[in-house]
């Protein structure tokens, strides 16, 4: 009594949902997998990164010390951003603290959108997994019970097997959610904690360039 039976021995409407349990399970994993990696790097690397860089004794002593630590390319993005070179352009219009302002603007949302990259999958898995699910389970009920109507006689024997085969698929589809769920939460924590880190470099950066005498 297992998927691989309902797969095998179902119509193509449950074998499509077996398949499609299976590729979000498989998709949700690479991603809890990969992000796991990715932030567990960028705690950290966002730490010695800032720390090193208020202790280097100027911008171009601080930009290579940097990007030694910054092995994910967030907090490098933000120094390189400030380089502003009046071109003639709209972006360069303008005084020096709004200039900062939008390219640190964009060049923080840029590091933002990296970081939030697989959340939407980790998301969408977790909150469509179950009706999935719930789809292989009435529709396998559905097919069992017109089998048992089909053989013209009732008994406990007959009905548990089939629905309970089906009910499997309930089953699968919260086995798969889960672990999609609880990630999101988890990283979307750790990913709130590097963003408020990120803001305070950014803001700390603009009021120091500002406050340079060119």
């Amino acid at each position: 009594m297992n998927v691989l039976m309902l797969v095998t021995e179902g119509d193509a409407v449950t074998g499509l949902v077996a398949v499609l349990l299976l590729a979000m399970s498989v998709a949700s994993w690479v991603v809890i997998v990969w992000k796991a990696w990715l932030l567990q790097r960028a705690v950290g690397d966002v730490a010695r990164s800032t720390a090193v860089f208020w202790q280097s004794t100027a911008m171009a002593d601080a930009q290579p010390k940097v990007a030694a630590f910054d092995r994910e390319g967030l907090v490098l993005p933000l120094i390189l951003a400030t380089h502003i070179q009046a071109n003639g352009t709209l972006a360069s219009a303008g005084d020096k603290s709004q200039q900062l302002t939008r390219v640190l603007r964009d060049a923080l949302h840029a590091v933002l959108h990296k970081l939030q990259y697989g959340q939407v999958l980790l998301a969408t898995v977790g909150s469509t997994a179950p009706f999935v699910g719930l789809l292989g389970t009435v529709w396998g009920i559905y097919h069992a019970l017109v089998g048992i109507s089909a053989a013209g006689q009732i008994t406990i024997d007959k009905v548990s097997g089939p629905v309970g085969e089906a009910l499997i698929m309930t089953a699968a589809g919260l086995a798969v959610a889960i672990p999609a769920v609880l990630a999101y939460n988890v990283f979307g924590r750790s990913i709130g904690r590097i963003e408020a880190d990120l803001e305070g470099f950014a803001r700390d950066l603009r009021e120091l360039l500002l406050s340079r005498k060119d």
